[in-house]
This record gives structure tokens, sequence and C-alpha cells, in this order.
């Protein structure tokens, strides 16, 4: 897809993830700074996410997700991306172009989980390996609980409902939290 660029040096491109359903926009700086990640399924208060705000008030528009730098939007299946690209970008411009954050002062992160050794290796294997992949098709993958081998996992950003979801779950990262944690029966989307 093609980078769109202006007088004032602001950057942005978009790429397609696996999800066909969900476009990453990366920009050329910090999107959420210290965030982490954020994901909304349905619109904010401006005061939490004013670019959430913003882009949820493009018809069609059913999830975002902001992380580093940037901005991953999920649309309704009927549309087509020729449809929202524009009203898309305008928005993210609108919000970010003249230094706004795409979070607000009354936006409160999730809470860091916290447990045992298992868990912190657990934790420590999303964070080094499975999330910095998962971000490059434009989601996210959060660390939801550990209980009896089973680890449950949110699929956020293009991940959310993407077709071939299930088989990363599977196939990439239960396969490789059972390398590195033992204790690691399954690997469960919640």
């Amino acid at each position: 897809m093609a980078s769109l660029d202006t007088q004032l040096g602001f950057r942005m491109h978009a790429e397609r993830t696996p999800n066909p359903h969900s476009i990453k926009w990366v920009l050329g700086s910090e999107v959420a700074p210290g965030s982490g990640g954020a994901s909304f399924q349905q619109a904010p208060d401006e005061s939490v996410s004013p670019l959430a705000a913003r882009l949820f008030a493009v018809e069609g528009v059913v999830s975002v997700f902001f992380a580093a730098n940037f901005v991953t939007v999920t649309k309704r299946p009927e549309l087509e991306w020729t449809q929202l690209a524009q009203p898309i970008v305008d928005a993210i411009k609108q919000v970010l172009e003249g230094g706004g954050s795409a979070l607000g002062p009354d936006y409160e992160p999730a809470e860091a989980a916290e447990g045992d050794a298992v868990v912190e290796r657990i934790l420590e294997v999303l964070e080094q390996e499975i999330r910095p992949a998962v971000a490059m098709d434009g989601g996210d993958v959060l660390f939801v609980g550990y209980q009896d081998g089973i680890v449950e996992l949110a699929m956020q950003g293009s991940c959310d409902g993407c077709p071939s979801a299930s088989a990363t779950l599977g196939m990439v990262i239960e396969t490789r939290l059972r390398e590195r944690v033992p204790e690691v029966q399954e690997v469960v989307s919640v």
C-alpha cells in the first residue's frame, strides 16, 4: 500500500495483515508512548482515547489497536477498504499530525498479571519472542492467566478474528511455550 507524507514530516503507510479485515497503519513516530498496547472494541470517550474515538466515528470500524508506532484498524467484513481508507487516514492525521496523543488523560492500562515462576517464564517468552513477531502483522497477544497447565491469551488487533489466528495460537505460540515452559500443556484464546 502507498506511503502518505505531508509537508510537515508526518509519515504513515498502510500494511496488509493476515486478517483481510484489518490494516496496520505504520507511523514514523510513536503512537501510544509507554502504553505497551491499547485495544478498543467500541468507541471510548475522547478523554480515554481521542484517536480511538475519532476512528470509531468512521462508519464500519469495529476495533482499534495501538502499539509502539502503529495503529491497526479492523472493519466490518461487508465493507471494502477503498471505502474506509481515506476517512481512516484523515482521522489519524487529525489527531496525531500536530503531536496529539492516541491516549487521553483518562486512559488506564490493563493491570500486569502477577504470578509465580511459571507465569514469569511464560511472560518472558511472550515479551521476547511472541509479541514482537505478532506485532509485525499488526496484532498483539496478551497474557490473561495460567492455571493447571493452561495458558489463557487474548488476541488483539489484526489477530482478533483473523482466520489464521487459531493456527498461530496452536502451532506457533503453544508449541514455543511448551518448548520453553514444560509446565504448559495447552494454550487457549479467551
